[in-house]
């Protein structure tokens, strides 16, 4: 579930990236083998360049500060993945590049899963039942994107509804239109952009009555 992280890619960064995965116990093993897998493979380098598709932190203060949350993980507990450090590779080691990384056994009470790292950290967390996966995804001040993965179509009706975040996402993710509203709960965004709410924002509603004829029978009239 996205709060406002930032993800450094390659047309910029996006503050709806994800930044908790919270996946069921049963299938955590291989969701999370996937996972690292496919973050594994991830081209880091000069955003200028098409096939890049991590590229460098916007300032050296905010990699320190990303950096920063890497260590206090895990500090807390958590086991780190994949990365946990500066990209190093050759003309990488110069820039404000950090590795993507992942953290398994996190506990949602952890700052790591609470705070705005800005940065390409992923949290994995495991849940239980559905109740349990609704209540940490909820357990959050921030509230701007979630994602659900499912093939039953009645959980995606009972989840979009239970979920705390102004945009939820089916199978998909980042799908974005100038037509549809985008905002978040709680503290994340400030208002609607976009969409028809976005002009509701900027509006004054009054209403006029005009007696085009002169006379009229209402008593409460004034002459």
């Amino acid at each position: 579930m996205g709060s406002c992280r930032e993800f450094s890619l390659r047309r910029g960064k996006t503050c709806v990236a994800g930044s908790r995965l919270i996946v069921h116990r049963k299938i955590e093993a291989e969701v999370l083998s996937r996972v690292v897998e496919l973050a594994g493979t991830a081209r880091i380098g000069n955003p200028m360049h098409p096939e890049t598709q991590v590229g460098p932190v916007t300032t050296r203060e905010q990699m320190d500060k990303i950096l920063g949350y890497i260590d206090i993980a895990s500090a807390e507990g958590a086991r780190c993945e994949l990365g946990g450090g500066r990209a190093r590779d050759g003309a990488l080691q110069s820039g404000w590049f950090v590795e993507p990384t992942i953290f398994s056994g996190v506990d949602n009470s952890m700052r790591i899963a609470q705070e705005e790292v800005f940065g390409p950290v992923l949290s994995v967390i495991s849940f239980e039942d559905k109740d349990e996966a609704y209540a940490l995804a909820n357990d959050t001040r921030y509230g701007l994107a979630a994602g659900i993965w499912t093939s039953d179509i009645s959980r995606i009706f009972r989840g979009t509804s239970r979920l705390q975040a102004g945009t939820v996402w089916v199978n998909t993710y980042r799908t974005v239109s100038y037509m549809a509203p985008f905002g978040g709960y709680k503290s994340s965004g400030v208002g609607r952009e976009n969409g028809r709410e976005a002009i509701e924002a900027y509006t004054q509603t009054k209403t006029v009555w005009i007696d085009t004829i002169g006379k009229t029978s209402n008593p409460f009239l004034m002459k």
